[in-house]
């Protein structure tokens, strides 16, 4: 009985934000998210090549509308997203003949080492599970998928967080680099 009443929680709803911050937020996540889709669709494309991935959407969220958050801190957001990507594409090689077991390993694997590295950024779950699901577009890059697109999509939406997110007096991006 009382495990079961600990999923009551125990905790008070955040406050909701103002209408300053949603703002900031929705163009901060507009910027970011066009600049990486805009290097995607008008020059990686054509190459065969991607850089707009699933999981820089939760990173958008995160970067851009929980600013002071430690999991989107720039740390968080680039070592979270590159380590998740090498550990993704390490199990797909290794167990990509049992797909169910590769993505299992794939986001548990990736949460330990974020963990262990304190580099924990939730969507890097999802960019190490796009390493194993991805098809043929992603499996073909190999550990070059950390480089392009992870490092490299996660750099512009950091740059485009550093810009957008200190235009407002009352925010301040990031709270910490280390």
């Amino acid at each position: 009985m009382k495990y079961l009443k600990k999923m009551k929680g125990g905790g008070q709803r955040p406050p909701r934000v103002g209408l300053n911050e949603i703002v900031w937020s929705w163009l901060g996540s507009f910027m970011g998210i066009a600049a990486v889709a805009l290097i995607h669709y008008k020059i990686l494309d054509q190459n065969a090549l991607l850089l707009l991935i699933g999981s820089f959407g939760a990173s958008a969220v995160l970067i851009y509308g929980a600013t002071k958050s430690p999991l989107a801190q720039p740390r968080n957001l680039l070592g979270g997203h590159v380590l998740s990507a090498l550990v993704g594409v390490t199990a797909f090689k290794l167990f990509g003949f049992q797909p169910w077991i590769a993505a299992a390993l794939a986001v548990s694997v990736s949460i330990a080492v974020m963990h262990l590295t304190t580099t924990l950024h939730p969507p890097g779950g999802a960019t190490a599970l796009i390493a194993v699901i991805g098809g043929d577009s992603v499996h073909h890059l190999g550990y070059l998928y950390a480089v392009v697109p992870i490092a490299l999509g996660a750099t512009i939406m950091l740059l485009v967080a550093l810009v957008i997110n200190n235009l407002s007096k009352e925010r301040l991006y990031p709270d910490y680099w280390y």
